[in-house]
């Protein structure tokens, strides 16, 4: 059974709060408008007024000044030193203001070292007042900002470094931008809070009055009507505050430009990498060591094996002790991420908030505009150029933020599994654009990706990792064609994998069934692990292997069939042949023994039966 929210319990209870929290307000509006004299003819009101908006916008400047960076610090920081500064910002919260005051006289009182130095200024003055207000209302900024800090993707500072951009660029065109709205209603009460303390301002500067000191003097003096003017002020200063923060504005036009004339990109000089990284993150550890050939790599491997952190090691972004890194001959292990003219795509397809398709192009340091002309067309993005991040499709989002790495015309391109995300056409369809940019462009890349046939259609070198450890690294070819251990071929996705014995020179026992092999030296007996490609398996082939049809499936560009081998194990068999076959039909089929690849179960060392027929691609 359904309940309208207006009858919920929850709902009588949140308003019951909001008429306990109206209900004063509104009676103390009615008695004002109704009183003749409402205080505002009392010496010093004025001056008490100017005195609390002076100091409240000292305080809160000072706080912005130093609790921004704090906020930041401790958003990004783990340590029991962070941890300790954050029980500290928060303890103001905890104590009375009025024990606040005597703390702060210890510190700045007039018998102080401090309060001696500057002459015994620091109380009764408006430096007093401003002091307190820091003091009480300071949390409100530090803990709003941190949290706003806290929730910036990483992604975002990691990209800015890749565009060229410095620490302190990065930190003022994102994280200030991003965390904005959080500082700004963090700093909103942080204000409201500083203009509103009694109970340390009056302990530590007495005179000259503060609007909340001058109150209570003249409640003390008069009673009633000579306060209803300075609460009429603090409560009109807070509504209109308020409502201008509550205010939604409109959205700033944002300008069209004329794209200028499109500029190719230059040929690119092809840029290997080389890496000898030995990192540690928590409980796990990276170790890989490997100088590519080709200049266009694919690190492939399981979530969690480290694939990620080799590229982001290879990019900088982990600092220079993750180890050693060479682009081509010149080493840049201690050169940072934003002098490295490099360009990253990273998984997650984070694009810079509030910032055009064209702002998002243009954002490196070196971003050429004519070049950016030149990729918007080229990525078919034409008309998407005043678009925001919120406003494109996943597709659209990974065209711009490959564009926005290229604009730089980068000696090497880092994509962190990009198309990971994204559906099937749309996925496609960019593997093919990314390769035609490899092909056409001279694109140097490395790209992580945990799928086989991605790294096969965008990489010519392979190195396979699992668990922080390099397993297998070479040519695609060879490294498609002769797995170096069942734990590689599992990682390359080949489904046949099976035990068996070696029967003979040239044979092997596979359950009742023996086929023919290339056992090399392996004695006979020896228990082995075999693969054999789904490519290689050829169904209804004269004088083949008898087998039986156990699943077939139509996937649209080939034909995907399990056949169970007379008395052995089942495989899988992949063809684009018209097969006339069906669940439970008979077949033959036929296995090249140079296609097979061997290993002994005992020491998992390779035995290669030969070179494969052929190759994935």
């Amino acid at each position: 059974m359904t309940h309208r929210a207006s009858r919920s319990p929850l709902t009588w209870l949140g308003g019951l709060l909001a008429l306990y929290l109206l209900v004063p307000i509104v009676a103390f509006v009615a008695r004002f408008a109704g009183s003749d004299e409402r205080g505002f003819h009392v010496p010093g009101l004025w001056d008490a007024l100017r005195v609390s908006l002076e100091s409240a916008t000292i305080s809160a400047a000072l706080i912005a000044a130093f609790g921004i960076p704090l906020a930041s610090w401790l958003a990004r920081s783990r340590g029991p030193v962070a941890k300790a500064i954050g029980v500290l910002v928060q303890l103001p919260l905890a104590i009375p203001p009025v024990m606040a005051g005597i703390v702060l006289i210890y510190l700045v009182g007039p018998y102080t070292t401090l309060g001696q130095f500057f002459g015994g200024r620091l109380t009764d003055s408006v430096a007093g007042v401003v002091i307190a207000q820091t003091f009480v209302s300071a949390p409100f900024l530090v803990i709003g900002a941190r949290e706003a800090f806290a929730t910036i993707d990483p992604a975002l500072d990691e990209i800015a470094a890749t565009l060229g951009h410095r620490p302190l660029a990065r930190f003022f065109l994102i994280s200030l931008r991003v965390a904005g709205p959080g500082i700004r209603a963090g700093l909103l009460l942080t204000w409201l809070r500083a203009i509103g303390e009694y109970g340390a301002t009056v302990l530590l500067a007495y005179h000259p009055y503060s609007l909340p000191v001058f109150t209570y003097v003249r409640f003390s003096d008069t009673g009633i009507p000579d306060t209803q003017a300075p609460t009429a002020l603090a409560l009109g200063i807070a509504a209109v505050l308020l409502a201008l923060n509550a205010v939604r504005w409109p959205a700033r036009l944002r300008r069209q430009h004329l794209l200028p004339e499109p500029r190719a990109p230059r040929p690119a000089t092809p840029t290997t990498l080389d890496l000898d990284l030995d990192l540690t993150a928590g409980s796990f550890r990276l170790r890989l060591s490997h100088r590519a050939a080709s200049h266009r790599v694919a690190i492939l491997g399981p979530s969690g094996s480290g694939k990620s952190m080799t590229l982001r090691a290879a990019a900088g972004l982990l600092g220079p002790g993750a180890g050693t890194v060479r682009y081509g001959d010149e080493p840049v292990t201690g050169v940072p991420t934003e002098a490295r003219h490099i360009g990253f795509v990273p998984q997650s397809l984070s694009l810079l908030p509030g910032r055009t398709v064209w702002q998002q192009l243009l954002f490196g340091t070196d971003a050429d505009p004519r070049l950016a002309a030149w990729w918007l067309r080229t990525l078919r993005l034409d008309g998407l150029d005043n678009r925001l991040p919120h406003q494109l499709s996943g597709g659209q989002r990974q065209r711009v933020s490959l564009a926005q790495a290229l604009t730089r015309e980068p000696r090497l391109v880092l994509l962190d599994e990009p198309f990971s995300a994204l559906d099937a056409p749309v996925r496609e369809e960019l593997r093919r654009e990314l390769r035609r940019l490899q092909r056409d462009m001279g694109l140097s890349t490395v790209l992580v990706t945990h799928d086989p046939e991605e790294a096969a259609l965008l990489a010519d070198e392979i190195l396979v990792i699992d668990d922080g450890r390099l397993l297998q690294a070479g040519p695609r070819a060879e490294v498609y064609a002769r797995p170096a251990s069942p734990q590689v071929a599992r990682l390359l996705g080949i489904p046949n994998l099976h035990r068996g014995t070696v029967a003979g020179p040239s044979t092997l026992s596979v359950g009742e069934a023996v086929i023919e092999v290339d056992a090399g030296e392996l004695p006979v007996g020896t228990d082995v692990l075999w693969c054999v490609r789904p490519e290689h398996v050829a169904v209804n082939a004269s004088g083949g292997y008898p087998a039986t049809v156990v699943d077939h499936a139509d996937v649209g560009t080939s034909v995907v069939l399990s056949v169970e081998l007379a008395g052995g194990p089942a495989l899988t068999a992949r063809s684009t042949a018209d097969l006339a076959l069906t669940v439970g039909d008979g077949c033959r089929i036929h296995l090249d023994p140079a296609a097979i690849t061997l290993w002994p179960r005992s020491d998992g060392a390779p035995v290669t039966a030969g070179a494969a027929s052929s190759t994935p691609l």
